[in-house]
C-alpha cells in the first residue's frame, strides 16, 4: 500500500465510525458514503503546469481590490514630482485622520491600504533616523507626528491589511548617486517595516533621475522587506511579487498571462517591454502578475484645481471589468488633502462605485465550482454576464475558450476569450435570453481546472 492509499484508508476509517455513530444510515448508505469518499480520496490532484503562485500571491490575488493615497509635501506644493529642495515646514496637515482614510476604504469594498511613505522627493512621512528631509524637521505637530504610525495604528484598529511605498529615487539625500546609498535605502526600508509592518504589499517605483543615477541593489532591497515582512508581495516592473502593467490609465490587456521573464531586467528604464508588462509571457519563468494601478481623479497627489476630473462610476466600471475582470489586482488612488482627509466627493464616489458593483452583480443566476475545461449550467432567467476563475494553485493554463447561449434551441457564440488567470468577467453585448450557458475551453497547455463559473 502506498502512502497515499494508506492515507485514503485512514480517513475512510476515520470516517466511517463517525458516520456509523452521528447518523442513523442504512448499511446501504454508509458503503455508498465511503465509495463517494474514496473516489475523492483516491483522485489525483489536477496537474500542475510551469510556474505557481506562492501561498502570499494566493492570498494577495484574492484580495482584488485595495487603496492607494499619495499624500506628502505635493498635496501642499500642487506638484506631482517634488524636486526634494521644499521646506519641510510645507507638510502641515490641519486635520490627518488615517482612521477616516481606512474606514472609507472598507466601507467602499477595497482590501488594503497602501501609503507612499517616501515618494520622490525624499520627504519621509515618519520620523527617519537616515534622513534629515522628515515630518521631524517640520513644524507639523512640533516635529513630533508620524502618519505612517497613525495609519498603522488605523490599520490595527479596524484589522485592515496595510501596505507601504518608499522610493529608490531620493531627491534630497546627500548620498543619492553615490555606492553608500543602496545600504542607506536599506537600512531605510528595514526601518519602516520594523518599526510599523509587517506589511500586505511593498511597492518600489522604477524611476529616478539626476546628474548620477545609482545602480540599484535590488537583492539587498528585496532582503530588507522580506527579513522584515516575510510574507509581503513585492510591487514592481519585473516583481517579484507582482508587476506593473504598463500603464496608469487602468487596464490590463485582454489576454493577461501571469508569467513573465525577468533575466536581464529590471524597474524602471531597463524594465521589459510595454506590451510585455500588460499581457504577461504564455511561457514566462516567473509567477508574476499584475497590478493595475490608477489614480481616481487626474493627478495622483491631491490638486486643488482638478475635483473635475473625479472619474464617474462609468468610467470605475469600465476600470473594473478590464483590471479585475482580466485577472489583475486594482489599485486605487484616493489622495488626500491638505487637511489630512479624503475628500467627500471622492469618498462619495467610491460609496457609489460599490454600490453600481453591488447592483451589477447582486443575481447570481448559475453557478459552478472545481470543473474541467466544458462546463454547461442552466438558467431561467435572461443573463448579461459570466465570471470565471481557472483554479491558479496548478498555474495558469488556459489559452482560449467560448461561451454560448441555447437560444429557442439553437447554440449561438456571446463570448470568447483567451486568458482567465485569478478572474476573468465578460459582461454580454446585450442581455441574453437563454436555458442554458456553455463554457468550452478550446486550448490549454495542459488540463483545464476551472475553480468557478458563475452567470448572473
Amino acid at each position: 500500500m502506498s502512502n497515499f492509499e494508506f492515507r485514503a484508508y485512514c480517513i475512510i476509517s476515520k470516517t466511517k465510525h463517525h458516520i456509523m455513530r452521528k447518523t442513523r444510515l442504512s448499511t446501504e448508505g454508509i458503503i455508498a458514503s465511503l465509495a463517494l469518499l474514496l473516489t475523492a480520496a483516491c483522485s489525483p490532484a489536477p496537474q500542475t503546469y510551469g510556474p505557481l503562485p506562492t501561498e502570499d500571491q494566493l492570498k494577495w490575488a484574492d484580495m482584488e481590490y485595495y487603496m492607494f493615497c499619495h499624500f506628502g509635501p505635493n498635496t501642499f506644493s500642487g506638484l506631482q514630482w517634488g524636486l526634494g529642495d521644499e521646506d519641510p515646514d510645507i507638510f502641515n496637515p490641519s486635520e490627518l485622520d488615517c482612521e477616516q482614510w481606512v474606514r472609507t476604504a472598507k466601507e467602499a469594498g477595497m482590501k488594503g491600504i497602501i501609503l507612499t511613505a517616501k515618494h520622490h522627493d525624499g520627504f519621509c512621512l515618519w520620523p527617519s533616523a537616515y534622513s534629515d528631509h522628515t515630518v521631524a524637521q517640520s513644524s507639523w505637530l512640533d516635529g513630533k507626528g508620524d502618519v505612517v504610525k497613525e495609519l498603522r495604528k488605523a490599520c490595527d484598529k479596524y484589522d485592515f491589511p496595510m501596505g507601504v511605498y518608499i522610493s529608490p529615487w531620493d531627491r534630497n539625500h546627500p548620498s543619492y548617486g553615490t555606492d553608500e546609498y543602496n545600504q542607506v535605502f536599506a537600512n531605510t526600508i528595514a526601518e519602516v517595516h520594523q518599526n510599523y509592518g509587517p506589511f500586505f504589499e511593498q511597492w518600489f517605483d522604477g524611476a529616478n533621475g539626476g546628474a548620477h543615477v545609482p545602480a540599484y541593489d535590488w537583492p539587498l532591497f528585496h532582503k530588507a522587506v522580506y527579513d522584515n515582512s516575510p510574507h509581503a508581495v513585492i510591487f514592481s516592473d519585473v516583481g517579484p511579487g507582482c508587476r506593473w502593467i504598463g500603464n496608469e490609465s487602468g487596464w490590463a490587456g485582454e489576454t493577461n498571462w501571469c508569467r513573465l521573464d525577468v533575466e536581464g531586467f529590471e524597474p524602471g528604464k531597463n524594465a521589459p517591454a510595454t506590451k510585455i508588462l500588460n499581457e504577461g509571457q504564455p511561457d514566462g519563468a516567473e509567477w508574476i502578475p499584475g497590478e493595475v494601478d490608477v489614480p481616481i481623479r487626474a493627478d495622483w497627489f491631491y490638486n486643488t484645481t482638478n475635483e473635475s476630473t473625479l472619474k464617474s462610476v462609468d468610467d470605475l466600471m469600465d476600470i473594473w471589468f478590464s483590471s479585475v475582470g482580466r485577472g489583475c489586482s486594482l489599485i486605487l488612488n484616493v489622495a488626500p488633502d491638505q487637511r489630512g482627509l479624503l475628500p467627500q466627493a471622492d469618498s462619495i464616489r467610491l460609496m457609489e462605485f460599490k454600490a453600481a458593483r453591488d447592483a451589477y452583480f447582486a443575481k447570481k443566476l448559475a453557478s459552478c465550482r472545481n470543473k474541467g475545461g466544458n462546463v454547461t449550467l442552466k438558467v431561467k432567467e435572461p443573463c448579461k454576464c459570466i465570471v470565471l476563475q481557472e483554479d491558479i494553485k496548478y498555474g495558469q493554463k488556459i489559452k482560449a475558450f467560448t461561451v454560448e447561449a441555447l437560444v429557442a434551441g439553437e447554440w449561438q457564440k456571446v463570448a470568447e476569450g483567451t486568458t482567465v488567470g485569478h478572474k476573468r468577467i465578460l459582461p454580454f453585448d446585450a442581455s441574453v435570453d437563454a436555458s442554458k450557458i456553455r463554457v468550452t475551453v478550446t486550448d490549454s497547455f495542459a488540463e483545464p481546472m476551472l475553480k468557478s463559473v458563475t452567470v448572473y
